[in-house]
């Protein structure tokens, strides 16, 4: 047995190599850059194109452009307290930037890319648009059937944080490691 060990260490079971860190960050920073860009150009595309309220059937009855300024968050919700949400998203923001260090995932540098990337696409809106810095309204234009108006940058966070939840499911943690429950023992060994 103690050969066996000793053959073992020499020749070890090859893991699967993790990407390097300048990979890592530049594929997160690629992916927040994209959603970010993306974001605004799509929202410079309907600012500049169609008048508040106009709605134009993309895929009928599956997909319509319908421009609004929502001063709230999803639904609506908080219309009176925008401001929070400025808070919110910076601080996301910057919750970010602090958990980049740790990366060791490319679905991590995915998820939290998209994440960025999507909340200062909308950050960007409060800050920036009317009618006023911190309170400004969201430009949202994509309708799907009984579903909320949103944007590009909404479809970002929500795709990140499915991400997420897969990732944290499957027990993959932010520097790429795997955490596997332990087995249940056997009643009859208890």
């Amino acid at each position: 047995m103690t050969d066996d060990l000793a053959a073992d260490a020499a020749h070890p079971v090859p893991s699967t190599p993790r990407p390097g860190k300048t990979l890592l960050l530049s594929l997160f920073a690629g992916f927040a850059v994209f959603a970010y860009a993306f974001d605004q150009l799509t929202k410079i595309w309907v600012t500049t194109t169609m008048v508040e309220g106009e709605r134009i059937e993309v895929l009928p009855p599956l997909l319509h452009w319908y421009f609004i300024r929502n001063s709230g968050a999803a639904f609506s919700i908080g219309e009176n307290v925008t401001w929070v949400f400025s808070i919110i998203m910076a601080g996301v923001a910057i919750a970010i930037l602090f958990q980049v260090r740790k990366l060791g995932s490319i679905w991590w540098a995915l998820a939290l890319g998209l994440l960025l990337g999507g909340a200062l696409g909308n950050l960007t809106d409060r800050l920036f648009r009317e009618p006023s810095f911190g309170m400004g309204h969201v430009v949202d234009f994509i309708q799907l059937p009984n579903f909320a108006i949103f944007n590009i940058a909404d479809s970002a966070v929500v795709s990140a944080v499915s991400i997420i939840c897969i990732l944290t499911l499957r027990g993959i943690s932010l520097d790429g490691s795997r955490h596997v429950a332990a087995p249940k023992e056997k009643a009859e060994d208890a």
